[in-house]
């Protein structure tokens, strides 16, 4: 029952998002990255859409300018939700691998911090990476073109052991076939 709502509240955000937000991916930026705007605010949205300083040119998901090169997605301690913050970053992606690279794939690796055991955390890495699939295949991406697998604990992305290195750790990288 709860896997149902689950879908039912994917699907609800992501029609909403659908209809809100323009089809340029170029002008898209996740709300980590974006800039407070303090003049006109039409208040409709959560983010800033700003214009890159440069054009695009190249790959966009090198382009620094492009939100298709971020790709990790954050997480909270002990969940597998995907963060509000995050969902302009996975519809970018979702639209990139739905336009024109019908053939590229990806695969979505699953992360946790070092706290749980090590099974817990296999688990709870690859409940992490089902999340983001299930948002894309939501938005159009075929499901056979995503694969995705959990390192539990083993890949850390920051050494330490507090607060800032674990809030690093707890992540879904995003991965383009033949990077």
């Amino acid at each position: 029952m709860k896997n149902i709502a689950l879908y039912i509240a994917i699907a609800l955000a992501a029609a909403a998002c659908a209809s809100n937000d323009k089809k340029d991916s170029a002008t898209v930026t996740d709300k980590s990255t974006a800039v407070p705007s303090t003049t006109a605010s039409t208040g409709s949205s959560s983010t800033t859409r700003t214009q890159p300083s440069q054009p695009m040119a190249g790959n966009p998901l090198t382009d620094p300018n492009s939100p298709l090169s971020k790709r990790s997605v954050y997480f909270d301690y002990d969940s597998n939700s995907v963060k509000d913050e995050y969902r302009n970053l996975v519809q970018a992606h979702s639209r990139y691998m739905t336009a024109d690279k019908r053939d590229s794939r990806m695969r979505i690796e699953g992360n946790c911090d070092e706290r749980g055991s090590r099974e817990y955390n296999l688990a709870l890495g690859q409940r992490r990476a089902e999340a983001v699939k299930r948002m894309m295949t939501v938005m159009g991406v075929t499901d056979g073109r995503i694969e995705t697998v959990s390192y539990g604990e083993e890949k850390p992305a920051a050494p330490g052991h507090d607060e800032s290195a674990w809030a690093q750790n707890r992540r879904a990288d995003i991965k383009y076939a033949g990077e």
